[in-house]
């Protein structure tokens, strides 16, 4: 049998942005099936920041996780393949989505993480931990106004905006890069609101919030705008 391809892709929320709802964190240690998983944390889009690998440890080890953590800036492991393919789940936080993908593909780890995904282990993130997994999306990795990123992993095909409801350039910009042309259509998802691929295609969209939601932002045949539609979110709580 095929390993069964996994994505979940959070707009927002889980242990960094809702350390008191544990809902959207729950569901990606569910979607590995074990009751102990093994879960490796990749903080690279934060610096490996400490505190952030601090708060990853206690929201997952007290869940009966085994929990590790991949620092590249300090790097430790010397086989990354090995590390990974042992993995149940692998859980990528949110930051600079640019220097994650920069510093990924010189350490290799963008195929790694690609034969994980045709292997069966869960991929799992936030923000840059979510947007990595498209061809492109918007992101503020080059300062305080969002731009766009074309140079994404395109291991599901398609743009992504993450924050869609949080930030207030997000939704303007997104809809602005997507009817010129410059993204190509794709998924916006609001903060506390999850979309689950089984391999490309989308399974389920979940939600921490009773209002959280994800949206298909595609440009409209005429070219000169966009069709955003609302997909429903099934709140977890």
């Amino acid at each position: 049998m095929c390993p069964r391809r996994q994505i979940i892709a959070l707009g927002g929320g889980g242990f960094s942005m809702e350390p008191d709802n544990p809902l959207l964190d729950d569901y990606v240690v569910a979607a590995t099936g074990k009751e102990q998983p093994r879960i490796c944390f990749i903080p690279t889009a934060s610096g490996d920041s400490d505190n952030y690998v601090l708060r990853f440890y206690q929201a997952f080890a007290g869940r009966g996780c085994r929990a590790t953590h991949l620092p590249l800036f300090q790097r430790k492991v010397a086989d990354l393949r090995s590390l990974i393919l042992q993995q149940d789940a692998v859980y990528i936080g949110g930051g600079n989505t640019a220097n994650m993908l920069a510093v990924w593909r010189l350490h290799g780890l963008d195929v790694v993480l690609r034969e994980a995904w045709e292997a069966g282990v869960v991929l799992a993130g936030i923000s840059a931990g979510a947007l990595c997994w498209f061809e492109g999306g918007t992101t503020d990795s080059f300062g305080p106004t969002l731009v766009p990123l074309r140079d994404g992993l395109g291991l599901l095909a398609g743009s992504l905006c993450a924050h869609y409801d949080g930030e207030e350039q997000r939704r303007p910009l997104y809809r602005r890069c997507v009817a010129e042309g410059i993204l190509p259509g794709g998924l916006a998802i609001d903060d506390g609101c999850a979309v689950h691929f089984e391999g490309t295609e989308i399974g389920a969209i979940v939600s921490s919030r009773p209002t959280a939601r994800a949206y298909r932002v595609e440009r409209s045949d005429t070219g000169d705008c966009v069709v955003e539609t609302p997909l429903d979110a099934r709140f977890l709580g």
